[in-house]
C-alpha cells in the first residue's frame, strides 16, 4: 500500500547570521523606553502576561531616563554603578590576559553583560543568597567583596580561599550571599527555590535568587525548580540571563517555540518579566521589584534578561567559529558601560574627562592587587595550597582510611 504521507522532518532553529555574513537584527522588536508600565508588587501574575514578550526599558536613545520605573537610583548610586561595570570589566581584560600568559587554567569574561549583575546585586539585602552561574561575578563586586580574594581563587594560589578545591572563577561567599558556583548548569534554579522555602519554614525575612543562563533552560532542573517555586509562592526571584548565545548553540535551540523565555513562566503562574539587561536602570528597577515582592510574600517572579554575549563562551572558546565577527556591534541594545555612562553625562553628573580618569584610577587599582595576588603565587609558579587540604571538609569526622592515606601522603 502506497503511503500518501511526506516523509517527517525536524525543525531546527538557526540564528540571524553565521561567520561571514551581514548581522542584521531588524526583526527584533524593541519597544521604545518607558513604554512598559511598572505594575504594583502584589500583582496577578495572569493580568501582566504582556510583559513576558515586551522589554522593561527605561533609558531612551538620548541617554534620558524615562517612564514608570526610573527614578529609583540617585545621581551618587548611578555613579557607583558604572564604576562597578568599569571595575568588571578592567578585572575582566586582565584576568583574560592573565590566563593567556599562563597563570591560570581558565577563565570566563562578562563583556557585554555587566548590568545584569551589578544591578542586580544593588536591589538585595544582607542577608540574601544568590545561587549564581559563573557569569556573575559583578554580583561580589558590587558587594565590595575583596577583589584579592577572587584573584586568589582565580590563580589557586596558598591565599585561595577555597584551598585549589574549585575551578578558577567559581567563588564561593556565604557572607556576601554567594553560593558555591557549580559547573553542572542549572542545579542552582533548583537549590534557590530550596533555599528560599528553608527560609519561609524557618520564618527568616530572607530571600533566595536563582541564576541560569538560556541555554540550561533546557535541562530538567529548571522545570523542577518552577513547579516548586509556583505550588509552594517561594519567595525567590529567578533570573534567565538570556545573552543569545549557549557556548556555540544560538539561544533559539532552548527556547524552543515559546517565543520568549520569560513567556515559560506562564505555564507555571509565575510573573513573569522581560527586561533590557543592558540598561542598568532597568535592571535595578526590575530587581527591586521582585525582590519587594518576593519579600512580602507574593511569590516568585521569572525574569529574562535581553542582553549580548560580546566576548567567547570562556577561554577555551572561540566564536568567530560559529558568528560573525561583527554581531557584536551590531546587537541593538548597545554597551551598557556606554549607555549609563551617556546618562550620567546627559543629567549633568560626569563628564569625558571624568570617565577617563576613573579608568585610569580603576586600572591602577586592579594592577596593584593583581600584582599582591601574584606575588602569592599563580599556576604552576609561588605558593600553592597545602595537598592536606583534600583530605579537609569532606566528613565532620576523617574516616580512618583517609586518616591513613593523609599519613603516607606526609600529611
Amino acid at each position: 500500500m502506497t503511503s500518501t504521507y511526506e516523509p517527517l522532518s525536524l525543525n531546527v532553529p538557526e540564528p540571524g547570521c553565521r561567520p561571514g555574513d551581514t548581522p542584521d537584527f531588524s526583526d527584533f522588536e524593541i519597544p521604545r523606553a518607558g513604554e512598559v508600565k511598572r505594575p504594583p508588587v502584589d500583582v496577578d501574575p495572569d493580568t501582566i502576561r504582556d510583559m513576558a514578550f515586551s522589554i522593561v526599558r527605561v533609558l531612551n536613545k538620548d541617554g534620558q531616563a524615562v517612564g514608570d520605573w526610573a527614578g529609583a537610583l540617585t545621581a551618587g548610586e548611578l555613579r557607583q554603578g558604572l564604576r562597578h561595570m568599569m571595575t568588571l570589566r578592567t578585572f575582566d581584560a586582565r584576568m583574560q590576559t592573565a590566563q593567556r600568559q599562563g597563570k591560570t587554567s581558565f577563565y570566563m569574561q562578562h563583556l557585554g553583560e555587566e548590568a545584569v549583575s551589578c544591578a542586580f546585586a544593588r536591589a538585595l539585602q544582607p542577608g540574601d543568597m544568590n545561587f549564581p552561574t559563573y557569569r556573575q561575578a559583578g554580583l561580589l563586586i558590587a558587594s565590595d567583596y575583596p577583589m584579592l580574594t577572587m584573584m586568589n581563587q582565580i590563580y589557586s594560589n596558598a591565599e585561595d580561599p577555597l584551598h585549589g578545591r574549585q575551578l578558577p572563577i567559581m567563588y564561593s561567599s556565604k557572607a556576601h550571599g554567594f553560593f558555591s558556583i557549580s559547573g553542572n548548569l542549572g542545579t542552582q534554579f533548583v537549590q534557590s527555590v530550596g533555599w528560599a522555602m528553608a527560609s519561609a519554614i524557618s520564618g527568616d525575612t530572607k530571600i533566595a535568587t536563582g541564576w541560569i543562563g538560556d541555554g540550561s533552560t533546557a535541562e530538567s532542573d529548571f522545570h523542577s525548580a518552577m513547579v516548586f517555586a509556583s505550588t509552594y509562592k517561594a519567595p525567590v526571584v529567578l533570573n534567565i540571563v538570556n545573552n543569545q548565545w549557549a557556548i556555540s548553540t544560538f539561544q533559539g535551540i532552548a527556547r524552543g517555540g515559546v517565543g520568549t523565555f520569560a513567556a515559560r513562566g506562564h505555564g507555571f503562574g509565575i510573573a513573569s518579566i522581560r527586561v533590557d539587561g543592558n540598561d542598568y536602570l532597568a535592571v535595578h528597577a526590575v530587581a527591586k521589584w521582585a525582590a519587594e515582592r518576593a519579600r512580602l510574600g507574593h511569590g516568585p517572579t521569572l525574569i529574562e534578561y535581553v542582553t549580548y554575549r560580546a566576548g567567547g563562551h570562556s577561554t577555551s572558546d572561540d566564536p568567530s567559529a560559529y558568528r560573525s565577527g561583527s554581531e557584536a556591534d551590531a546587537w541593538p541594545l548597545g554597551d551598557p558601560l556606554e549607555r549609563l555612562k551617556a546618562h550620567l553625562i546627559a543629567i549633568g553628573e560626569w563628564t569625558e574627562d571624568r570617565h577617563r580618569q576613573a579608568e585610569a584610577e580603576i586600572l591602577d587599582e586592579v594592577t596593584t592587587i593583581q600584582k599582591q595576588a601574584e606575588a602569592v603565587g599563580t599556576l604552576g609558579d609561588g605558593q600553592a595550597p597545602s595537598p592536606r587540604d583534600m583530605f579537609e571538609g569532606v566528613y565532620e569526622t576523617m574516616p580512618p582510611h583517609l586518616i591513613r592515606q593523609r599519613q603516607e601522603a606526609g600529611y
